[in-house]
């Protein structure tokens, strides 16, 4: 397999609906090889006339997994690099969300605080949001920084939505995924390794929002919910040889500008990842 933008290989968690299927199907449509993986088996049809309706058939590969468990993580692995023979690319976009946690939550006045949840959910959470990102990535990175060529980009949440009230444990698996970006960042200096963030931004218009949050957002109630395409151009930047340079960095797509040239957008969309805010002047690929 050669080295080209094209063979480089993705894989993709949460990656049959919402976000993760916008983000699978945009990088097959731009010539990725790419892994989508999911845990709902009747998602699988759908993506797939999606992926031969793109001409991306033979290079799109669902599969199905609960990465709860390290050994699902492992088959993930390792089917990856069995169908397309490694990962160059890894989405941690996977997670469990409000509708889960609390399926009431737009439908009362009230929010249920951290004491409510119980054992089995924040541990599910956890898991799916944090747990599992870290399991791959470890699994992943070392094949990248032996060939001088690796991207994990991993989906958090806006930082005012980690700490919000009632938001117990997403914002806490949230958060851990900001930090690990952070650290992992450092780590990787010098490897050719990068691992930056792709945020929606907002609030995303996918099959788990609530239909009260969507009614909130047309009555302008709550800030405009994003469209999971939006997703792709700041991914498709990230895991270019453009942004060979760019680490530990975080990127809105509610502020991308698909208009402008991707460095430039960039430099209007970014910032570090992590909890300190620095000027997006930092940004090391300036218009």
């Amino acid at each position: 397999m050669s080295d080209d933008r094209e063979s480089r290989v993705a894989l993709v968690t949460g990656g049959l609906r919402g976000l993760g299927r916008a983000m699978s199907l945009g990088l097959a449509k731009a010539g990725h090889p790419v892994v989508a993986v999911g845990h709902i088996e009747s998602d699988v049809a759908e993506i797939t006339a999606e992926a031969e309706k793109i001409g991306a058939g033979k290079r799109f590969h669902p599969l199905v997994a609960d990465l709860r468990e390290k050994n699902e993580c492992d088959r993930v692995v390792a089917e990856s690099r069995e169908r397309f023979g490694r990962v160059d690319i890894l989405v941690n976009n996977a997670g469990l969300t409000f509708t889960y946690i609390d399926p009431a939550r737009f439908r009362r006045n009230s929010l249920q605080r951290f004491w409510m949840v119980g054992d089995e959910i924040v541990d599910n959470v956890i898991a799916t949001n944090y747990l599992a990102a870290d399991r791959l990535t470890r699994r992943v990175a070392p094949e990248m920084i032996d060939r001088r060529w690796g991207r994990i980009v991993n989906v958090t949440t806006k930082l005012d939505t980690m700490n919000r009230v009632g938001t117990h444990p997403y914002g806490a698996s949230k958060a851990a995924l900001e930090m690990a970006t952070e650290v992992w960042a450092k780590d990787a200096v010098d490897t050719g390794l990068t691992v930056n963030i792709v945020n929606p931004g907002a609030g995303a218009n996918t099959p788990g929002m609530a239909e009260e949050m969507r009614k909130a957002s047309a009555e302008g109630r709550v800030s405009r919910l994003v469209e999971p395409d939006e997703m792709v151009p700041p991914l498709l930047y990230v895991v270019s040889t453009a942004a060979d340079e760019v680490n530990g960095w975080r990127f809105d797509a509610n502020l991308w500008n698909p208009d402008l040239p991707p460095g430039e957008a960039a430099w209007l969309a970014g910032r570090p990842a992590g909890f300190v805010f620095h000027p997006h002047q930092d940004l090391p690929t300036a218009p």
